[in-house]
């Protein structure tokens, strides 16, 4: 490729179109030993004889010379080989003639390396026109899951392909060559250049640099450094001089996507294009580089290339994110674009989640139930779970859309007129082919187009499934769909059509991320919000289908755990959850989680995009994101990356539980946070009943491998009798042995690294790997897995404290189980710390059993008020001032960050005493109306109502009054180094009324009590400005 713009000397510039002089991008190579090949090779066939011997000169030279053939198949190839190559020709074209139809004519011929060193495919295929059947149905798709989706610098191949220039039969069938050789690299990789950037030739595989021509490399040389800078995929399109040719480049990260080689196929096919020319380069930075050499099918129908072609680029970035997209791997039939067929996809997620799949019946009986009678609860439970399983499924949604796919595409221009980029904003000079169907396409306003729908639609639940559509585009306030650079699909959507009987407690903010290998989700319920982000992982396909069907649900019901635990702290309730497919990297669906949401948090044209998007939010979004079950190692990475895509003004808090020495994250395990507040329920208990804790039996789920087990742990004195983690169960009814329990949590071992000799003859461990055990008690264990799911049923003691399980672990269904024959509790006092161990229902239940219980809204949340802490660190500093004092300095912390965590340590102690004394007091003040949960709930909601009032009143524009909230409330290390004014001029006024307004809300509450006047308060408020 001689670039004719760029840097070289003669330049030849167009804005929209870069031009390359018309020279092979390779080098041909010329094969020397071919006709000495040639004539081994009619030894051979004619030694065999298949072919009558007259024929055999004719149809080895129309082989060698007449099909166009490239060398490098010769070369490669032995005469053995080749011989039976023409003969399967030979014998195909026999074939085709006795059915006396040519179009019927396949030849399938290829040759696999067992040591795994490349392959050999060639088949028979039409110019432009994706094959249904045959090998060329499937022959690309093998060589995307042999070679090229699992590459990686190690172990990746290259690939040539090309189809010969003349044809094996009157039906103008050409064959299809393909060429696969594993990569060969320098051992050890050579350093980069002294820039910093990456020289080309010091990675790339030495065959490829022997073929590649100079331009080429060039070419692929910028191509390469832009990949290394941005995460999603990178596109330039080369217009051959004085040609229709047009060469499409595309670099990405390895591991980046999955069959994308193959679709790409199916995509320039759609615009009838064809590629006389492919290649996939691999190298060992971890960048694949794949070049297409595009033409006009003749006579074709279609759009110019010289429109489709920026068409198939803009499409490329849209399989990128989701190659496998059904609705366009089935467009010979359906004829979606790939704009509308992803469309489509992400409308059939969102269906998935959001048909209303109660209905009017289920509301009806809820009305009739009382939700608070557990065996009325698990009715509704039972009726919920079947209506959500049997009403609309995946499949069903799916036929749906395909039955109307008309329908389908109205739908996708109501949502194009709205969100593609006004001409304006593009940088090509003509309109895309996308945008030229939008105006040849009839619009129809949203009633218009509901009229539409309800006319041609006579199935009810046909209907709902198309109306979601519409609910679907009228929400949506930006999408990067039609970014160029992007690696999953991310919407912000306004969540106003969520309905109020399922999810009662509006949300603020929801985004919806799909990738073609995971969905989810990121909830909020106020503006300044904060929540961690969890990976949803499947144990096996049903489990995956069930965690599918109910992502939503969990997402929202942490989310809401997560306000009402927030109360005391700025940031309101938040959440996000990934559901990784099977076998899906968990980690890869991480990042490109969140680099789809970066793209709309930051401006559109910062770094890693280059086209705008529209923006109907039109403010500012931070997003406060935390570590929770599978993204604790990934902290670091999110906050570095939203760095490197342009946001230097928030990276610092776009995530907490970074690492201490690296980033500055003040870590919750370390400084045992979470626990600090657990304890301070714990202790209430003691202080309340003088209670001496060598005395307490307990039982704790969660193990000494993990943050609060560990901690619980060693914080406590008690006699613990039972501990449940993931590798199996540990018991002794005396006591389990303190020390070594102790020696486990400080080196943070599970539960199956315990000392057997350390037990009392009572005692036992059995691991989940385990089966047949025999206990103590002569009790056989059939499987250590299903014996440790359900251990927290079979052991009694004074005091449970849950540190980790699955949601719902105790729920209506099966909290009997923790109540003995006679009608006595299991345990006298339960404070939760892992989130939402119980559920409601089965709290209520048990409190009626006179089991004091707190719940983990109130017991955990010292996690929840350290990353707060950690985010306003963030915000208050500078970047040099984070990076000085937030930052360890050869491995030590500064003085200002070790009396910033002693802040932070005291306020947690501070305000979990705060709650427990509040709830206790509440309790006896109404003589046990109610229970303990249910004032906790009451204490969250009316301090959530109260911060909401007072974000919106005028006492945060009395000045005095706000000086003196925010001297108390920001912690006096802070305050001391920064300055109080400073700060205020620093901190975003939406935060600064949020934090103002819970730390007045919590005082206030938690000092006169849920049941306070407007008196109170006005006393309350009159000392807010003293020092």
């Amino acid at each position: 490729m001689a670039l004719l713009n760029g840097h070289d000397p003669d330049v030849s510039t167009e804005d929209s179109l870069q031009r390359i002089r018309n020279l092979p991008g390779y080098t041909t190579p010329i094969f020397k030993g071919k006709d000495e090949q040639r004539a081994k090779v009619k030894v051979d066939v004619a030694t065999k004889g298949f072919i009558p011997r007259e024929l055999v000169g004719n149809e080895v030279d129309w082989f060698y010379f007449q099909l166009g053939i490239d060398d490098t198949y010769f070369q490669n190839e032995s005469p053995l080989v080749i011989s039976n190559h023409i003969i399967a020709l030979f014998g195909a074209k026999i074939l085709a003639f006795t059915k006396h139809d040519f179009t019927k004519l396949v030849i399938d011929l290829e040759k696999i390396d067992e040591n795994g060193n490349g392959a050999t495919f060639i088949h028979t295929s039409l110019p432009g026109i994706t094959s249904t059947e045959g090998p060329g149905a499937t022959c690309e798709s093998r060589i995307d899951s042999l070679y090229l989706d699992k590459s990686t610098p190690s172990g990746c191949y290259r690939l040539e392909t090309y189809r010969s220039t003349g044809s094996i039969s009157a039906a103008a069938k050409q064959l299809r060559c393909y060429f696969i050789t594993k990569c060969n690299f320098p051992s050890p990789p050579p350093t980069t250049r002294a820039d910093g950037r990456t020289d080309i030739r010091t990675v790339s595989d030495a065959s490829f640099l022997e073929r590649v021509s100079p331009y080429t490399l060039k070419v692929y040389q910028k191509i390469m450094w832009q990949a290394e800078s941005r995460y999603g995929p990178v596109m330039e399109v080369y217009e051959v001089e004085g040609t229709r040719e047009r060469r499409l480049v595309i670099g990405y990260r390895m591991g980046g996507t999955s069959r994308f080689f193959s679709a790409l196929s199916h995509l320039y096919h759609f615009y009838q294009l064809y590629s006389a020319r492919k290649y996939v380069e691999q190298f060992s930075n971890g960048i694949t580089i794949i070049s297409l050499y595009l033409n006009p099918m003749p006579n074709s129908t279609g759009a110019p290339i010289e429109d489709s072609i920026f068409q198939v680029m803009k499409e490329a970035s849209l399989l990128y994110c989701l190659p496998d997209n059904p609705f366009f791997r089935d467009s010979v039939n359906s004829r979606h674009a790939v704009q509308e067929a992803t469309y489509a996809y992400c409308g059939w997620v969102f269906a998935q989640h959001f048909c209303n799949r109660l209905g009017p019946a289920y509301h009806h009986l809820k009305n009739i139930l009382d939700e608070s009678n557990p065996s009325h609860a698990e009715v509704l439970d039972d009726i919920k779970r079947r209506f959500r399983e049997e009403t609309f499924t995946r499949d069903s949604i799916a036929q749906v859309i395909h039955t109307y796919s008309e329908i389908i595409r109205l739908l996708y221009v109501n949502f194009a007129m709205v969100h593609y980029p006004a001409a304006g904003q593009t940088s090509q000079l003509r309109p895309t082919l996308s945008y030229q169907r939008l105006h040849t396409t009839q619009p129809l306003s949203d009633s218009e187009l509901h009229d539409k729908i309800r006319r041609a639609v006579s199935n009810k639940q046909d209907l709902q499934v198309l109306e979601s559509f519409l609910i679907f585009n009228k929400h949506i306030l930006k999408t990067n769909f039609y970014q160029q650079t992007k690696v999953a699909l991310s919407f912000r959507l306004a969540p106003k059509f969520l309905p109020q009987v399922e999810y009662p407690t509006p949300l603020f903010g929801l985004f919806l991320v799909i990738g073609n290998e995971f969905r989810g989700f990121h909830i909020r319920f106020r503006d300044v919000a904060r929540g961690g982000i969890r990976i949803v992982a499947s144990r096996n396909e049903e489990n995956y289908i069930t965690n599918k069907r109910m992502l939503f649900d969990e997402n929202y019901g942490l989310a809401a755990t997560q306000s009402l635990k927030n109360k005391d702290i700025p940031e309101g309730g938040a959440k996000g959850t990934i559901l990784p497919s099977l076998g899906a990297p968990p980690r890869c669906c991480f990042e490109k989680y969140i680099d789809a949401i970066i793209d709309l948090l930051i401006p559109s044209h910062s770094s890693g995009t280059n086209e705008r998007h529209v923006d109907l939010y039109g403010k500012q979004e931070l997003l406060f994101f935390g570590p929770d079950e599978g993204t604790a190692d990934m902290m670091d990475w999110a906050a570095l990356h939203a760095r490197n895509r342009g946001a230097e003004t928030w990276w610092k808090t776009f995530t907490t539980g970074k690492s201490a020495e690296l980033l500055g994250g003040v870590p919750h395990d370390t400084y045992g946070m979470t626990s600090l507040s657990i304890r301070q329920y714990v202790l209430g208990i003691y202080k309340q009943f003088a209670l001496r804790e060598t005395d307490i039996t307990k039982v704790q789920t969660g193990g000494p491998d993990g943050d609060l087990g560990s901690n619980e742990i060693l914080l406590s004195s008690d006699k613990t009798v039972a501990v449940i983690d993931g590798s199996g169960v540990l018991a002794d009814p005396v006591g389990i042995n303190r020390k070594e329990l102790v020696r486990l949590a400080k080196l943070r071992l599970p539960v199956s690294h315990f000392n057997k000799t350390q037990l009392s003859k009572h005692g036992y461990l059995v691991k989940i790997e385990e089966q047949d055990v025999k206990l103590p008690s002569g009790e056989v264990v059939l499987d250590g897995t299903d014996f440790r799911n359900g251990a927290h049923f079979r052991f009694k003691a004074d005091l449970f404290v849950p540190c980790g399980g699955r949601p719902e672990a105790v729920n209506i269904s099966n909290v009997a189980a923790l109540v003995d024959t006679e009608g006595k509790p299991h345990f006298k006092y339960i404070v939760e710390g892992a989130n939402m161990f119980f559920t409601q229902q089965a709290r209520s239940l048990l409190e009626k059993r006179r089991v004091i219980m707190f719940k983990d809204s109130s017991a955990n949340k010292g996690g929840v008020t350290s990353s707060s802490l950690e985010v306003l660190a963030g915000l208050a500093l500078t970047t040099q001032e984070y990076l000085d004092l937030m930052v360890f300095k050869d491995g030590k912390p500064s003085d200002f960050y070790q009396n910033y965590v002693k802040d932070i340590q005291a306020k947690i102690t501070e305000n979990a005493a705060a709650e427990f004394h509040c709830i206790w007091q509440e309790q006896a003040r109404l003589q046990g109306a109610k229970s303990r949960t249910q004032i906790s709930d009451e204490l969250s909601i009316n301090l959530n109502e109260l911060r909401t009032k007072l974000e919106h009143s005028d006492l945060f524009e009395d000045v005095p009054s706000r000086k003196g909230v925010m001297r108390r409330a920001i912690p006096t290390t802070l305050v001391k180094q920064v300055g109080l004014d400073t700060l205020l001029e620093r901190l975003p006024e939406p935060y600064q009324r949020a934090l103002f307004s819970s730390w007045v809300s919590s005082h206030f509450i938690y000092r006169c009590g849920i049941n306070s006047s407007t008196i109170d308060f006005f006393h309350f408020a009159r000392d807010l400005f003293q020092e």
